[in-house]
């Protein structure tokens, strides 16, 4: 049977309001749909662009209700919510996605790890850590990693114990101790899936990550790698998002073993960082497939159009206070490259103030233009 697909009176409500808000808006627009914001900050990059705009803290029960109470769809662009609240307004009847009951899983990693060692889902090694747990009792092979439970973002709350020597500054909270595996590459795959029960994934890409930042600095599609390593990442990628029978956009993140077998690094429940080339690279960028997902709509393909890498603009090390973008005009003269601004008037070490995504006929090709544009773009003050 088919739908009439009208948008005029569907409300939809995003709790926060960063560059994924703003660029799920940038998309949205195209299908004429209503956007509301929530976010504790009044010049969030959303809000300029949003339809409407509520100055309030997203871990707030009562302001997350509140926002919520008129919506017909809550969305989130960032795990770190009240998840008590989207649960008293999934009971009352409004479309939550991700279902609060993911979020909460994918919020503490000591219950993604325990999911993912329920469900046969291949993984690093790992133990639960109480706050102000002995470490020194517990860790008995060194380098080790240490991940916060709650609260980490873009690198922040990870740290690599190297030796006993380490532990002095070593998370006192809850925290997972998790075996230190030599890797040979990172990927990640982007997986959508709707009420209906469809699903698609995208090919996967490839990370370089900033080792001072601790975040990813690049990334290339289609990542290199055999096909059967593809076909078997995009499988564990379908299945963890049938396993949490979630309705949205989840990004998978892998180690690929210098044994060549991938294990699970992490989850995201929300368009992700390594998934913005998308936008230039795909034939449905990742903020459109969000929109269908989360409105039941049929999925867009993920085929790729064109390769392509993606650049993180990061605040330059020493540099606080307005913004200015070094290169950029420089950098907007060589065929391919495309500037995502994300509004932030603000610069400060290593904060995330826009990206790039640099397209060519080849990867080669990609490759000579991303080591230029890395040189030339400096976000400064």
């Amino acid at each position: 049977m088919e739908t009439i697909w009208t948008a005029k009176d569907l409300k939809i409500g995003i709790i926060g309001g960063g560059q994924l808000g703003r660029m799920f808006i940038q998309e949205a627009i195209s299908l004429d749909l209503n956007i509301s914001i929530l976010d504790n900050d009044p010049d969030a990059p959303a809000r300029e662009i949003a339809n409407d705009f509520t100055l309030g803290c997203i871990t707030d029960y009562q302001n997350v209700l509140d926002f919520g109470s008129d919506k017909d769809v809550i969305t989130v662009e960032i795990e770190n919510v009240s998840i008590e609240a989207l649960e008293e307004l999934e009971q009352l009847g409004k479309k939550v996605f991700p279902q609060p009951r993911v979020l909460k899983i994918i919020k503490d990693k000591g219950l993604q790890k325990q999911f993912y060692k329920e469900h046969n889902i291949p993984t690093a090694p790992f133990i639960l850590v109480n706050e102000n747990a002995n470490l020194k009792a517990l860790i008995h092979e060194y380098p080790i990693i240490q991940k916060l439970r709650t609260g980490g973002y873009d690198g922040k709350g990870v740290q690599v114990l190297k030796s006993e020597s380490n532990l002095d500054v070593a998370f006192n909270d809850a925290s997972i101790l998790e075996k230190h595996i030599p890797f040979e590459k990172e990927i990640a795959v982007i997986v959508a899936r709707n009420e209906n029960g469809e699903t698609v994934s995208y090919p996967a890409v490839e990370c370089e990550f900033n080792p001072s930042a601790n975040l990813v600095e690049f990334l290339f599609a289609p990542a290199n790698i055999s096909n059967s390593i593809e076909i078997e990442a995009q499988t564990i990628a379908k299945n963890i998002i049938e396993k949490l029978d979630m309705i949205g956009i989840l990004a998978v993140e892998f180690f690929l073993t210098k044994a060549g077998t991938l294990l699970v690094n992490e989850i995201a429940p929300r368009p992700h960082n390594s998934g913005h080339h998308t936008i230039e690279c795909n034939v449905t960028s990742q903020f459109e497939q969000h929109c269908r997902a989360i409105l039941n709509l049929p999925l867009g393909s993920t085929a790729i159009i064109q390769p392509g890498a993606m650049i993180n603009l990061l605040g330059e090390p020493g540099y606080s206070g307005s913004v200015k973008y070094d290169g950029l005009y420089e950098s907007m003269r060589i065929q391919g490259v495309h500037p995502h601004l994300y509004g932030k008037s603000v610069t400060k070490p290593y904060r995330k103030m826009g990206h790039v995504t640099i397209t060519g006929n080849n990867l080669e090709e990609v490759f000579k233009k991303t080591k230029i544009v890395q040189k030339l773009i400096k976000v400064v003050t």
